[in-house]
C-alpha cells in the first residue's frame, strides 16, 4: 500500500497548477513530518510511563521510537529540502523557525539515542533518555506553531 502510495503521488498524480511538478515531493513530505511529530510524542508519552510507573515495556518502546523517529525526520528534512529548492530557490533558510525546530527534532532523536549508548547501567540510561524525551517534548509544539509564531 505505501508503495502504491508513493508511486500514485510522485508519478501518476497531475502536476499542480501554481508549483508543478515539485509539489509532488508534499506527498513524501508531510506524512514524514506528522510521523516525526507523532513518533516524538510517543516516545515522550512512553518515557513519562517508565518514569513514574517504571514499567519496563515503556522502556523498551521509547528505546525502539527513537531510531524510527530520527529516520522519519531525516527524511522531513531532505523532502523539505527537495520542495524548497525550485519553490524558494534555496534547500535551506536558518532563519525559518519550522525548519530550525525541525533540525533541533533530529538532533533530540540523536542525542536520546546517543545518551542512552553513553550510559553503563540500563537503568541510568533508561533514566536519562526518560528526562531528555519528557523535557524535548516542547519542540513539537513549537515545530507545529512556529511559523505563526515567529517571523521569517
Amino acid at each position: 500500500m505505501i508503495a502504491f502510495s508513493v508511486w500514485q503521488g510522485l508519478w501518476v498524480v497531475p502536476a499542480e497548477r501554481g508549483q508543478g511538478d515539485s509539489a509532488r515531493i508534499l506527498f513524501v513530505h508531510v506524512p514524514t513530518a506528522i510521523l516525526t511529530s507523532a513518533s516524538y510524542s510517543a516516545m515522550a508519552v512512553v518515557s513519562f510511563v517508565w518514569f513514574v510507573w517504571r514499567h519496563e515495556l515503556a522502556d523498551i518502546a521509547a528505546k525502539c521510537i527513537a531510531p524510527f523517529g530520527a529516520i522519519y525526520t531525516a527524511l522531513c528534512l531532505a523532502s523539505g529540502s527537495i520542495w524548497g529548492r525550485p519553490t524558494w530557490g534555496t534547500w535551506w533558510e536558518w532563519d525559518d523557525p519550522r525548519m530550525v525546530s525541525s533540525l533541533i527534532m533530529l538532533f533530540l532523536f540523536l542525542g536520546y539515542i546517543a545518551l542512552r549508548a553513553a550510559m553503563d547501567t540500563r537503568q541510568k540510561a533508561a533514566r536519562a533518555g526518560a528526562i531528555l524525551a519528557m523535557v524535548g517534548i516542547v519542540n513539537v509544539p513549537l515545530i507545529r506553531f512556529s511559523v505563526e509564531w515567529f517571523t521569517s
